[in-house]
C-alpha cells in the first residue's frame, strides 16, 4: 500500500474535474488526471499540486475510445509502480462533453457521440480499471441536475445522465463485496466552459439560475470539487449508491 491514498480523476485538467483534483490534494490525496486535448493545462495542474508537495501525474485518455482502455490502464498501472503501489484507492468519472438541442433536432450521430462519452465510456473504463482498484475503495460518476430540472434542449445530455444514475446503483452492489462505494455527484448550473461558458458568460442566464436557486447564485467549481473530496473520505464511508444534487437549492 502506498504512502498516501490515490485517485483517478478522469477529466481533472479543466473545470469540475480540476477543481475535485485540487481538493483532493488539499487533502495529501495522489492523483492520477486525464486530460482529452489540452496538455498544457493538466502539466500545469500537476505541476501546482507537485509544488505542494504531492504525487501528482497526467496521462491523455479519450473516453469515448473503448479500444484504448487496455493501453491507458497499462500507464496507470507504470505510474503506480513508480509510486511503489499495485492500486488506486478513488476513481472519479469526471470527464464529459455537453450537447443542446430539442428531440426533433438531435441527430443520431449526437446521440451516439453523448453515449460514447458519458455512459460507455465510464462503464467500461471502470471495468477495465477494477483490477486495479483498492478493496474498499471508491467510485464516483457525474450526472446532472438535469436528470431532475427539465430545461428542454438537453433531453440527449440529460438521458445520458440518467443512465449513469441507474448504472451507479448497479455498481454500488455489484461491487459491495469488494467494499467499493459507488455514488453519484449531479451539479446544478456552474459557472465554466461548459456548454460553451453559457452560465458563467452569459448574464442573462447566470441571474435566471440565481432566481431559480434557493442560496441565490449559480454555482462555480469549488461549490463540487471539494463536496466531492469529502465524499470519497472515510467521513462518508457509509454512503454508498446516493445520488447527491450538488446545486444550492435550484428549482425546489
Amino acid at each position: 500500500m502506498s504512502q498516501s491514498r490515490i485517485a483517478l480523476v478522469t477529466g481533472g485538467s479543466r473545470g469540475l474535474g480540476r477543481s475535485t483534483v485540487e481538493a483532493l490534494a488539499r487533502r495529501g490525496v495522489s492523483l492520477i488526471l486525464t486530460y482529452h486535448s489540452n496538455q498544457a493545462a493538466a502539466d500545469e495542474v500537476v505541476a501546482n499540486i507537485r509544488k505542494k508537495g504531492v504525487r501528482a501525474a497526467t496521462l491523455p485518455l479519450d473516453t469515448s475510445d473503448t479500444k484504448a482502455f487496455p493501453v491507458f490502464a497499462q500507464e496507470v498501472r507504470r505510474v503506480l509502480g513508480g509510486w511503489d503501489a499495485d492500486s488506486f484507492d478513488y476513481l472519479v468519472n469526471m470527464a464529459g462533453t455537453s450537447h443542446s438541442g430539442l428531440i426533433d433536432e438531435a441527430t443520431e450521430d449526437d446521440f451516439d457521440a453523448a453515449y460514447r462519452v458519458h455512459v460507455k465510456g465510464p462503464f467500461f473504463l471502470t471495468q477495465t480499471l477494477l483490477p486495479l482498484i483498492a478493496d474498499g475503495g471508491r467510485i464516483v460518476n457525474i450526472s446532472s441536475g438535469l436528470t431532475r430540472i427539465i430545461n428542454p434542449g438537453r433531453i440527449v445530455y440529460a438521458s445520458m445522465k440518467g443512465a449513469v444514475e441507474v448504472m451507479t446503483r448497479y455498481m454500488a452492489k455489484e461491487l459491495g463485496p469488494r467494499r467499493i462505494a459507488v455514488n453519484v455527484v449531479a451539479p446544478g448550473a456552474i459557472q465554466t466552459d461548459f456548454s460553451g461558458g453559457i452560465v458563467r458568460d452569459n448574464p442573462d442566464v447566470a441571474r435566471h439560475i440565481a432566481e431559480l436557486t434557493a442560496l441565490g447564485r449559480p454555482g462555480v467549481p469549488d461549490d463540487i470539487g471539494p463536496m466531492i473530496a469529502s465524499l470519497l473520505s472515510e467521513d462518508n464511508r457509509w454512503v454508498n449508491a446516493q445520488r447527491i444534487e450538488v446545486s444550492g437549492g435550484q428549482a425546489i
